[in-house]
């Protein structure tokens, strides 16, 4: 009788160590490591005018991979928004599942000629939500041009560097400079659309040589 309860008594603890073990395997696998980053931004980041696999969205994805980095990109990106639009969508778009956000808006606002003051105060205001949520997240930065006058200019400028020290973000610091031709002072038309405001596939991947590793700096804030 004692006989056929040995194996019972000795394989029954092991099955159980197999079983935990297994489950802890699951749990730090790389395929739960995935991080999922929201992009919250207008065409720049939606990727108007480019192939789908060519925008901004999903050039960072492939950058990110080929440096190791098991990242998902959202694009939460929609052409012509401005900061107030971007704003009414940050409640809906920072879903559970975010674990950091990119914030690139004020282009539009810039274009529109929009006071500087609603747009910091837009985007002060995405800024704190994400916060409340205890996310990282990373703003990207665009210089106004001289033509609204030195006023607008100053105060459009400042915006981004000053929310970014406000709320702790990683700051991007000017969208395109990399494809601003170091001699003209304006903007490579090599590396743009024929509309001169959008940044053609070669321009994205400028961009992201710079862009890029202020990322990388982002996703380390989400593994910390």
């Amino acid at each position: 009788m004692f006989h056929f309860l040995l194996p019972r008594l000795t394989y029954a603890p092991l099955a159980a160590f197999r079983n935990v073990t297994a489950a802890i395997f699951l749990l730090i696998s790389p395929a739960y490591a995935e991080t999922t980053v929201l992009a919250l931004g207008d065409s720049l980041t939606a990727g108007y005018g480019l192939p789908s696999d060519q925008g901004f969205v999903p050039q960072l994805q492939a950058w990110l991979a080929a440096k190791g980095s098991d990242v998902k990109i959202v694009n939460a990106g929609v052409s012509g928004d401005t900061t107030a639009g971007g704003l009414s969508r940050t409640d809906w778009s920072l879903s559970p599942d975010v674990d950091a956000v990119i914030v690139n808006l004020g282009g539009n606002d810039m274009l529109r000629g929009i006071d500087p003051g609603t747009s910091r105060a837009n985007l002060d205001a995405i800024l704190a939500k994400v916060k409340a949520r205890g996310l990282p997240v990373m703003l990207v930065s665009l210089r106004a041009p001289g033509n609204y006058g030195a006023d607008f200019k100053t105060a459009f400028d400042a915006m981004y560097p000053d929310l970014a020290a406000k709320y702790g973000a990683v700051l991007a610091d000017n969208f395109f400079f990399p494809v601003i031709n170091q001699q003209t002072r304006l903007l490579d038309p090599a590396y743009m659309q024929a509309d001169g405001i959008h940044p053609n596939a070669k321009g994205v991947a400028k961009i992201l040589e710079a862009v890029g590793p202020k990322v990388q700096e982002l996703l380390a804030r989400v593994a910390s």
